[in-house]
């Protein structure tokens, strides 16, 4: 039982880390509007994250920027395909990498995988936030365990 104690507690501190995470008003084009407005999801592709080495990384997606929040390390970029589509791609990148995913949700217009392996934790939110008709915002966050 306190093993379960202890996976809800460590989700529950993803949860508030990742909501705290996308707070903030930063001047980026990768970020949504104070309005809720769509935004453009475009930029040029960065090849360094900081991410483990295995990290999953679906077909279609660009990381754009990283940046780093406290201990937290964020990527932010965006998938070019449908939504069900990228979900799968971070679950299933994830289960084959050794890692635990430790929440995962999907929505009409959003989803998110959290995990844990390699030492780190964090959180893939996918959001239908872009300007363009197939393209989804990317939003990493990894925090060491």
């Amino acid at each position: 039982m306190s093993t379960r104690l202890s996976a809800l507690a460590a989700l529950l501190a993803l949860v508030a880390l990742a909501l705290a995470a996308c707070g903030g008003g930063g001047e980026s084009e990768e970020k949504e509007s104070e309005s809720g407005a769509k935004v453009a999801c475009e930029g040029s592709p960065i090849s360094a994250t900081k991410l483990p080495a295995n990290f999953p990384k679906p077909d279609g997606v660009t990381y754009t920027e990283t940046s780093e929040a406290g201990p937290s390390h964020v990527v932010d970029g965006y998938y070019e395909g449908e939504l069900q589509d990228a979900y799968e791609g971070y679950k299933d990148g994830f289960e084959s990498a050794g890692y635990k995913v430790l929440f995962d949700e999907i929505e009409d217009h959003d989803s998110e995988v959290s995990y844990d392996g390699e030492g780190r934790t964090g959180q893939v939110a996918l959001r239908e936030d872009c300007e363009e008709e197939g393209r989804l915002t990317v939003h990493i966050t990894s925090r060491p365990e």
